[in-house]
């Protein structure tokens, strides 16, 4: 029998990863409900849309199921509601090959987010937490006991913040390299970025996160903030430019380690998991200890192939996509 952990939830039985090391995603798991409109309507007002469209998201989920479609030895560790969507939630990680031995229920409801997307490919969300609001303390102390010296964590801030930073904290004592992706965008304590060590803000996030009005622009911008988040305690910032790549800033003696990777054009037909592939490629990369130059361009193109098509987890590529996707690219 397994035993049972702290958190009264059912611990994993001990697991050989091979060459890759674990990596343990620790966030929400949602059902998107996903309706393409031509504009955003104003209140009081009824526009038409496209038919609406049911998808298994969350960032948690996302990222747990890129990571696994990559090719990453992924455990997802969190919480859906007890109706009847959890089996759908459960179903749809399993099919993309996440370990579910961390994933527990909640009574009540299963996270819910309703998603508008406009014909940019840009998206508006409305986000209910259900289930992924009772992701408490106790549960991720719980699951970072899976890890060991080596492993990753990779945390998003779609559950409650005093659980991503305890996470944080004790992987980070445990040695293990701690990834996280701060969105929903929100203002973070100092001591929550001591404990990470890969930021991974997007434009807007970077912005906030520097006490910034305006989202970041262009590289000299991105460059700015991520010196500016080092030195609130990050190891290592990685801003996510969309189309115009990334900007990676590490600590380093001196002056910070800047490093860019570029972006890909391709047609955009809904960004809504972009972000969210990024990560789950960046963390599979880092498992299997490609140079971080790589593993940029690597996260880099799996988010670009995720933007051309329609949903969040149905549109995440595979590893053999992501692979074919650049080798024209590399052979110029």
């Amino acid at each position: 029998m397994l035993a049972r952990s702290r958190s009264g939830d059912l611990q994993c039985p001990q697991a050989v990863f091979g060459f890759a090391d674990m990596i343990l995603v620790l966030g929400s798991i949602n059902l998107d409900l996903v309706q393409r409109v031509p504009r955003l309507p104003r209140p009081g007002e009824t526009i038409g849309g496209e038919d609406l469209r049911l998808f298994v998201g969350g960032k948690g989920a996302n990222q747990a199921c890129a990571a696994a479609r990559l090719g990453g030895q992924v455990r997802f560790a969190g919480k859906t509601g007890t109706d009847a969507l959890a089996l759908r939630l459960r179903a749809e990680l399993r099919d993309s090959g996440v370990d579910c031995c961390l994933l527990s229920q909640a009574d009540g409801a299963s996270g819910t987010a309703i998603i508008l997307v406009l014909p940019s490919g840009e998206n508006v969300i409305v986000l209910a937490p259900g289930a992924n609001g009772r992701v408490d303390a106790e549960f991720g102390l719980a699951a970072v006991e899976q890890l060991a010296p080596g492993d990753l964590l990779l945390c998003q801030l779609e559950i409650p913040l005093e659980t991503v930073s305890a996470a944080l904290h004790a992987a980070h004592q445990r040695g293990v390299r701690t990834i996280l992706d701060p969105a929903p965008a929100r203002n973070l304590p100092g001591e929550v970025l001591e404990a990470v060590s890969f930021l991974t803000p997007n434009q807007s996030e970077a912005a906030l996160l520097a006490g910034r009005q305006r989202p970041v622009e262009h590289m000299g911008e991105a460059e700015e903030m991520a010196k500016l988040l080092l030195q609130r305690g990050a190891a290592t910032v990685i801003v996510k430019m969309g189309a115009q790549g990334c900007l990676m800033a590490s600590k380093a003696s001196g002056q910070p380690a800047i490093t860019i990777a570029s972006g890909f054009a391709v047609e955009v037909v809904d960004s809504t998991a972009a972000g969210d592939t990024f990560n789950g490629a960046l963390a599979v990369a880092l498992s299997e200890q490609q140079p971080l130059q790589r593993a940029l361009r690597f996260a880099n193109a799996a988010a670009a192939l995720s933007v051309t098509r329609a949903g969040a987890i149905s549109a995440l590529p595979d590893r053999e996509q992501v692979e074919r996707f650049l080798t024209p690219q590399q052979s110029r």
